[in-house]
């Protein structure tokens, strides 16, 4: 509901990344195993969507707030 796509679109997507050992899930646990092969299956909009969400954060994504 959140991401606006059916359950199953997510379901494939992330079979899809653990089949390729970028992830790990269970139970709506998501273990990233692999970020920079991720980056690298995603579009050219990750990077933009990732600078926007820095920038309104004023923090970088995964790094911790003191």
């Amino acid at each position: 509901m959140m991401l606006g796509v059916r359950r199953s679109s997510v379901t494939a997507a992330a079979s899809m990344l653990k089949r390729r050992k970028l992830i790990e899930y269970r139970r709506g646990q998501v273990t990233i195993l692999n970020r920079t092969g991720i980056e690298k299956c995603a579009c050219e909009c990750y990077a933009v969507s990732k600078q926007e969400f820095d920038r309104l954060l004023g923090y970088p994504l995964g790094s911790q707030r003191d």
